[in-house]
C-alpha cells in the first residue's frame, strides 16, 4: 500500500525505548530550573 500521511502514522505506532517521562513534569521542571537560574542571579 501507498505510504498515508507521510509515514507519520507509523512513526507514532513504533515504540521506542529510553526513559519514558509524563509533559507535566518536564514542564514542571523546566519552570523549576528557570526559577532558580533567576534566584540565584538574584541573590549571588
Amino acid at each position: 500500500m501507498p505510504a498515508a500521511s507521510a509515514g507519520l502514522l507509523r512513526f507514532f505506532e513504533e515504540e521506542t525505548e529510553g526513559v519514558k517521562v509524563r509533559p507535566e513534569i518536564l514542564v514542571g521542571a523546566a519552570v523549576a530550573l528557570i526559577v532558580v537560574c533567576i534566584l540565584a542571579q538574584i541573590f549571588f
